[in-house]
C-alpha cells in the first residue's frame, strides 16, 4: 500500500512556521501556507496563498487538497481570530482528513503571577490586551475542536528568538540596554526548538493537549544582554534602574515588563519526549552567532 505524503498547511507562514516548514520539506513533506501577499508564490518549496481578514482563501477546497496537518499561526485581532472567523467551519468539515491541528498561543495568557510558577493547568488571567485576544482565541478554537472532534493541540510560546531575531541584533545596532530589575525573569525559546516541539507533537498526537514551550533557564534580560555583548566583544552597558527605564519606555515596551511568571515546561519533555537543542539562552545565542557570524 502506498503511504500518502504528509502535507502541512500553515495559516501564517511567518518566522516560526517557516523554520518548521523548512525542516519538514527536508523530510519529504509537502508544505503550503498563507501570507498577506502570497499570490501562488513559492517560499523555499512551500506554496503560498494570500490570506488576511479582508482576503479569505479564494478556493479553500483546492488549497486543502491532500492536507493532513494544519498549523494556526495568525494572531487574533480586535475583531477576533481571522482564521476561525473565515475558515473555522471549513476546517471543522475536514476532521476526518486532518491528523493534527496546532494552534500557536503565548504564555502571556497566564498574566502576572508575581513570579510564581505556571503550568498548563494554571488559570488564564491575561493582563495585556493582546494576551486577552489570544486567550479568547484559544478558547474559541478549543470549543470548535470539542464540537467537531478536531485534533487540536495548543502551544503556549515564550519569547521567541533565533537567527535574525535576537538580542545580538540590539547589541550590533547599539540599542542594547541593561535594565536592573532583580527577580523579574523572562522565559525564552529558540525558534528551532519550537519546530522540534511541533514535530514531536505531530509524531505523537494528543488531541486536546496544551503545552508550554520555553527553555529551562528563565533569566533576567540584563544577564542576557550582558552575555550577548560578551559574545560580540562589545562593551557591556551599565545597568539602568527599572524605575528610571520605565519612565522612558514606550507603552508597548512597558507591557513587556508588566507580567512576571515562572513558566514550567515539564509536559513537552514528559509527554512528547522533547530534548531541547538549546535549553538555555547561552547555548541558544551561541548557536545564533554561529549561523549569523559576527
Amino acid at each position: 500500500m502506498t503511504m500518502k505524503t504528509p502535507h502541512l498547511f500553515c495559516f501564517g507562514l511567518g518566522y516560526s512556521a517557516s523554520w518548521l516548514a523548512r525542516d519538514l520539506i527536508r523530510q519529504g513533506w509537502q508544505v503550503s501556507g498563507t501570507h498577506r501577499n502570497g499570490d501562488g508564490a513559492d517560499m523555499d518549496g512551500a506554496k503560498l496563498y494570500t490570506f488576511d481578514r479582508e482576503h479569505p482563501l479564494e478556493d479553500f477546497k483546492a488549497a486543502f487538497e491532500g492536507v493532513t496537518h494544519v498549523l494556526l499561526s495568525v494572531p487574533p485581532d480586535g475583531a477576533g481570530d481571522p482564521v476561525l472567523d473565515l475558515h473555522g467551519d471549513d476546517l471543522a468539515g475536514l476532521v476526518d482528513q486532518l491528523d493534527w491541528v496546532g494552534y500557536l498561543s503565548t504564555v502571556g495568557v497566564y498574566g502576572d503571577t508575581g513570579g510564581k510558577p505556571v503550568t498548563e493547568t494554571s488559570r488564564l488571567l491575561p493582563s495585556q490586551e493582546r494576551s486577552r485576544f489570544r486567550g479568547l482565541a484559544e478558547t474559541r478554537w478549543q470549543n470548535l475542536a470539542a464540537r467537531a472532534q478536531m485534533a487540536l493541540h495548543v502551544f503556549r510560546l515564550a519569547g521567541i528568538y533565533g537567527p535574525g531575531r535576537s538580542p545580538l541584533d540590539k547589541v550590533r545596532a547599539g540599542r542594547a540596554q541593561r535594565i536592573h530589575h532583580p527577580g523579574h525573569l523572562f522565559s525564552r525559546i529558540h525558534v528551532m526548538d519550537i519546530a522540534n516541539v511541533l514535530m514531536a507533537s505531530m509524531a505523537k498526537p494528543n488531541p486536546g493537549g496544551v503545552y508550554n514551550v520555553c527553555d529551562d533557564d528563565p533569566a533576567e534580560p540584563s544577564a542576557v544582554i550582558k552575555f550577548a555583548c560578551e559574545l560580540l566583544g562589545a562593551e557591556v552597558p551599565d545597568e539602568i534602574p527599572y524605575e528610571q527605564a520605565l519612565s522612558q519606555m514606550s507603552p508597548m515596551a512597558q507591557t513587556f515588563w508588566a507580567d512576571n511568571r515562572l513558566v514550567i515546561n515539564d509536559r513537552i519533555k514528559d509527554e512528547l519526549g522533547v530534548k531541547l537543542d538549546y535549553p538555555d539562552y547561552k547555548s541558544g545565542l551561541q548557536a545564533v552567532l554561529a549561523v549569523e557570524g559576527m
